[in-house]
C-alpha cells in the first residue's frame, strides 16, 4: 500500500499508540495532527499505532485477531501493531502493555523510506521510546509532545503497585526525552517536571491541546427529551475515561447524598464495572456508553453541568483532554480536583467552572445546588468557557503551534547538518 502521490516531498512519521477510530483521550489529537500535516503540508505522513482499544481497554472487534496491518485514513498511512491490552489495571499489567508495544514496534517498525522527522504523542512511554529510537536510526529530529507524565502518573494515579515503579518510569522518561530536539508540553504545569527530567527550559515549548469537537447546534430541550432527562432535574454529566485516576466514586456518592440530582457517567474504562455495582441501588445514576461523534456535542450541551473528577493525589501528571470539549459545550464545569494542579489552573484561567475539593461528595453536591439555584449565573459561567475555547483552544491555533514546533526543529537540524540528508527515495512503502 502506498500514499497518494503529491508534490510536497516531505516525509513524516508520527508514533502514537492511540489513534482513530478511538474517540477519547489522545486518539483524536494524534489523528487530527497527522491529517493536518498530510493536507496542509502535502506531506507523506505515516503513523505507527496500536490496535484501537481505548477507553474500553478492549480491542475493537474490527481489529481482533490482527497482528500487523496498514490502514489508510484521510491521506495518512497508519501502521498498526498488535499488543497486550489489560482489562484490569495494575503496575505489572501496565508494564506488560508497554513492553509489548515496544517489543512489536522494535521487531516490525514501519517499512518506510527515511522520514524528515519523527514525532510522538507521549502518554505511552513505549511509543516515546520507539519514536526516539527511530529518530536516532534515521538521524532526524525527534519531537515528543508530552500529554501525560508517565513517572508522575505511576505515583499519582492510584494504580496497584504504581508507587514502586514511579522512579524506574521517570528514569526511562528522562532517557527518552534527552534525545529530543524540542519537547512540547500541553500545559504550563508540566514544565517543572520536564525540566526536572533533564530537559533544559530552552528546549521546552508550550503546545496546548485544542477543542476537537464542533459547537452544539440542536436545542438543549430536544436533546434532553430524547435522552429521557426531565426538564426540571439537574443533570451532572461526566464524559470520558472511567479509570483509577478519575476517582468517579465521588460522583456516585454525590448522587447518594442528593436524590434530586441526576448523575450521568458516559464512557468506558477500567472502573466501569465497579461504578455500575456501586450505582446499582441508586435510581438517579445513569451509566451510558460513549456517545457517537455526531451526537457528542449535543449531549454535552444538554447537561446542566459537566464533571471533571480526579483523585486528590493527581497534581501535575495530566490535564484531562475532556476539558477542551467541555468548554466548547458552553455549560459550567464542576471540577472535583486538587486546587494546585494543572486542571485547576485551567479552570481558573477560563472562568468556565467551579472548583471543589477532590474526593468530597458533600462539596460537590453543594456546588451543584448553587448552580441550580442560579440558572443565569450558571449560563454565564458556561458562556465564559465557550469564549475561552473559541479564543484560545481552536483547532487552527493548536495545529499551528505544533506546525511551528516541527518547523523550528527542522530548521535547526538543517542548519546543524545541511549535507546530512541523502537523496530522497521513492515516496511510500509497504508496512
Amino acid at each position: 500500500m502506498r500514499n497518494p502521490p503529491g508534490p510536497g516531498g516531505e516525509r513524516l512519521l508520527l508514533v502514537s499508540t492511540n489513534y482513530a477510530p478511538e474517540q477519547a483521550g489522545i486518539g483524536p489529537y494524534a489523528s487530527q495532527l497527522a491529517e493536518h500535516l498530510a493536507a496542509a503540508r502535502d506531506a507523506e505522513v505515516h503513523v505507527l499505532a496500536g490496535l484501537p482499544h481505548y477507553p474500553a481497554w478492549r480491542v475493537d472487534p474490527a481489529y481482533r485477531g490482527r497482528w500487523r496491518l496498514v490502514d489508510e485514513r484521510a491521506g495518512v498511512l497508519v501502521h498498526r501493531r498488535r499488543h497486550y491490552v489489560p482489562a484490569r489495571q495494575s503496575a505489572l499489567r501496565r508494564a506488560a502493555y508497554e513492553a509489548t508495544i515496544l517489543g512489536h514496534g522494535l521487531l516490525a517498525p514501519p517499512r518506510i523510506a527515511r522520514p524528515d522527522a519523527v514525532l510522538a504523542q507521549v502518554p505511552s512511554l513505549a511509543g516515546g521510546l520507539l519514536a526516539a529510537r527511530l529518530a536516532r536510526r534515521y538521524r532526524v529530529p525527534f519531537l515528543p509532545v508530552v500529554q501525560d507524565l508517565m513517572g508522575a502518573a505511576a505515583a499519582q494515579s492510584g494504580i496497584a503497585g504504581g508507587g514502586r515503579v514511579a522512579a524506574v518510569t521517570s528514569g526511562v522518561e528522562r532517557r527518552m526525552l534527552a534525545s529530543a530536539a524540542l519537547v512540547g508540553v500541553i500545559h504550563e504545569s508540566f514544565r517543572d517536571r520536564v525540566r526536572a527530567l533533564g530537559v533544559p527550559d530552552e528546549r521546552i515549548r508550550l503546545v496546548p491541546n485544542w477543542t476537537h469537537v464542533t459547537a452544539p447546534s440542536q436545542p438543549r430541550a430536544a436533546t434532553r427529551a430524547r435522552l429521557g432527562w426531565p426538564a426540571g432535574q439537574q443533570v451532572l454529566l461526566h464524559s470520558g475515561t472511567m479509570g483509577l485516576k478519575q476517582g468517579l466514586d465521588v460522583a456516585v456518592e454525590a448522587a447518594r447524598l442528593a436524590p434530586e440530582l441526576r448523575v450521568v457517567l458516559m464512557g468506558d474504562g477500567a472502573t466501569r464495572a465497579h461504578l455500575a455495582r456501586l450505582a446499582a441501588p441508586l435510581p438517579n445514576v445513569e451509566l451510558r456508553p460513549p456517545a457517537p461523534a455526531a451526537e457528542f456535542p449535543e449531549i454535552l450541551a444538554a447537561a446542566d453541568a459537566l464533571l471533571v473528577t480526579q483523585r486528590a493525589s493527581v497534581l501535575d501528571m495530566s490535564v484531562p483532554s475532556k476539558l477542551t470539549s467541555y468548554f466548547a459545550a458552553g455549560r459550567p464545569v464542576l471540577a472535583s480536583v486538587a486546587g494546585n494542579g494543572g486542571t485547576a489552573q485551567e479552570l481558573r484561567r477560563s472562568g468556565g467552572g467551579r472548583l471543589v475539593p477532590p474526593e468530597d461528595p458533600a462539596a460537590l453536591v453543594a456546588a451543584a445546588r448553587e448552580l441550580a439555584a442560579d440558572p443565569a449565573g450558571a449560563d454565564a459561567i458556561g458562556a465564559r468557557g465557550a469564549a475561552y475555547a473559541a479564543g484560545h483552544l481552536s483547532r487552527a491555533a493548536g495545529l499551528a503551534r505544533l506546525t511551528a514546533l516541527l518547523d523550528e526543529a527542522l530548521t535547526g537540524h538543517r542548519t546543524a547538518a545541511p549535507a546530512a540528508r541523502p537523496a530522497t527515495p521513492p515516496r511510500g512503502a509497504p508496512a
